[in-house]
Order: structure tokens, then C-alpha cells, then sequence
């Protein structure tokens, strides 16, 4: 990615990296991606390169991940996470946006939509969110022992950049489905995302991020969801991380799937992995988003951006 800016957690001092793409489409909604576990914001390259070219779009790299801050001792929970994006769109000054959180991303959203109902400390969200795709991700934490992310054999001690590269390699392929994985074809787009996977992403940061994953409970709270809020549900059947479930559409009666056909904004089919953003090809995926997005463009000529 490119020259990025940060801004500070208050409550810790977390320094947070972010950039904004497309800024120059004063007027526009805001699209914002939360990416999940492991991530850092040039993953989403594919799809912020060209939405940018039609609306803001802000990528993030979670605390401890990429170029932002962590300290070493910090003991995160998803709580946490939501409340540094909060700060961040706060500092932003955007009154109305979008969302897409992948994965672990999509629980941070949800969280996020949660806060001003916290228990505890209730927190308004200073901005409306008109929109949500919520993308290989959980309304609950996952029991299924099928299911989940698993780190594949670290060797003891220091790691040679060898060892690491196969590790890895070995942990990211259940972010596809194995005829993905193992088709000639896609070799070489495979060798670049594990070469990426190499740099930004601190194991000890991902442990974090995947005890976070697990221990959250959002219990009623769906039912505080506004119905003013469009929700967007993206599952793929190849999944090997999160289940194919209905949970989104029993929780959000009002939320829809991406639909399945050949027509602007729907996938040619469901049979995709963990990692929907490498299958199909990046225009397929932008008119998903711009499809669902589209009707907002005229709502908010006056916001803030």
C-alpha cells in the first residue's frame, strides 16, 4: 500500500494506520473495510482500488498488525477492536458510511453496531451506518471442531524465513478450498499472497486476534439493529473456516444474500472459500458492492467527508 496516516487510541495510546482511498468523491458514502484475522489493509487491494474509483473507501490495519501499534502485553478482546475503529471514524468526521468486515472483520462490525447498547459503557456512534456487508463471518462463536481457524506445526525456536514461509503456507490454505488450492492456475496469485503473508502480521498479535474470535457474546443484540440498515450477506459453500449457515438471516429477517446469476451484482455461483475476494474476478465483487451501495449515492450530499 502506500503513504498511510495514523491516529491515536485515547484509551491506550494505540497508534492505528489507515489510509483513504477515492477522497476526492466529495458526497459520496464512504465504503469501509475491517478486514479479519491475520489481515493487514493491502489485502483488500483488489476490491479498495477500484471502489475507490466511485466512492471514499478507508482501510485499517488492526492494532498490532501491519503499521499500527500494539504493546506487547496487550490482552485484546473484540470490545477492543470495535472501539478502534470507532475512534477512527470518529477522527474521520464521516456522518454517514458503509461497512464490510470480513471474518473476524464482520464480528468487529457487529460489535460495533453494538456499542451504544453496551451494559456497561453505552457509546452512541456519532455517524449512521446505511450499509453492511457482513462476509465470511460469525453471529456466535464457532463449536464446530470442523471449523475455525487452525495454525498449522510451528518448529521450536527461531524460525528461518523458510520455515515461516511454510507455515504460512500451510495455515493459509484453508482460506480456500483445495481445487483451489492445488489448480496450476493459480499459482502464481497463491506465491504472492504467501509472500505477503510474511510481513505485518505478528504471531503473537494473531493468537490475540483468535482468542478474541472465540470469546464474544452477542446474545439478543441483534434485535437493537435498525431496520433502516441494509444488510448484505456474503457465504460461500466452499468455506472451510466458517459454516454455511442461516444464522444472519434468522438473526436480521431484513438481511438478504448476494444473489447468483449472471446479471450486475450477483456471482456466477456459491462454491467459493473462506477468501471470496480471489475467486470469480475483482470486477464480479466491485459490482456486488456498487450494486448494493448504488441507492445511497444521492442521500447525503450533505455529510461530512
Amino acid at each position: 500500500m502506500g503513504e498511510y496516516s495514523t491516529i491515536t487510541v485515547p484509551a491506550d495510546g494505540t497508534q492505528l494506520a489507515y489510509e483513504v482511498l477515492g477522497s476526492e468523491h466529495v458526497g459520496v458514502l464512504p465504503l469501509v473495510f475491517v478486514g479479519g484475522m491475520t489481515s493487514c489493509r493491502g489485502d483488500w487491494q483488489l476490491l479498495s482500488s477500484r471502489i475507490a474509483k466511485n466512492r471514499p473507501v478507508l482501510v485499517y490495519d488492526h492494532r498490532g498488525m501491519g503499521d499500527s501499534s500494539c504493546r506487547k502485553d496487550d490482552l485484546f478482546a473484540i470490545e477492543t477492536l470495535a472501539r478502534d475503529l470507532y475512534h477512527l471514524l470518529q477522527s474521520l468526521g464521516w456522518k454517514k458510511l458503509a461497512l464490510c468486515g470480513h471474518s473476524m472483520g464482520g464480528i468487529v462490525v457487529q460489535q460495533l453496531l453494538f456499542l451504544p447498547y453496551h451494559s456497561v459503557n453505552p457509546t452512541p456512534l456519532p455517524f449512521q451506518v446505511s450499509h453492511v456487508i457482513l462476509s465470511a463471518t460469525l453471529a456466535r462463536p464457532i463449536r464446530d471442531p470442523r471449523y475455525g481457524v487452525k495454525f498449522a506445526p510451528r518448529p521450536t525456536g527461531p524460525l528461518t524465513m523458510e520455515q515461516v514461509k511454510t507455515v504460512v503456507a500451510q495455515t493459509m490454505a484453508a482460506d480456500f478450498d483445495p481445487e483451489w488450492w492445488n489448480d496450476k492456475a493459480n499459482q502464481a496469485r497463491k506465491e504472492k499472497l504467501i509472500t505477503r503473508g510474511l510481513f505485518g502480521r505478528p504471531f503473537r498479535t494473531i493468537v490475540q486476534q483468535k482468542k478474541a474470535a472465540t470469546h464474544f457474546d452477542f446474545s439478543d443484540l441483534h434485535t437493537k439493529l435498525s431496520r433502516e440498515t441494509q444488510f448484505l450477506v456474503i457465504r460461500g459453500e466452499l468455506d472451510q473456516i466458517i459454516p454455511f449457515s442461516d444464522d444472519f438471516f434468522n438473526l436480521i429477517p431484513w438481511a438478504r444474500p448476494v444473489s447468483s446469476g449472471t446479471s450486475p451484482g450477483e456471482v456466477p455461483h456459491y462454491r467459493f472459500g473462506h477468501n471470496w475476494i480471489e475467486y470469480f474476478n475483482p470486477e464480479t465483487w466491485t459490482n456486488v458492492l456498487e450494486v448494493f451501495l448504488h441507492n445511497s449515492n444521492v442521500e447525503i450530499a450533505g455529510a461530512r467527508l
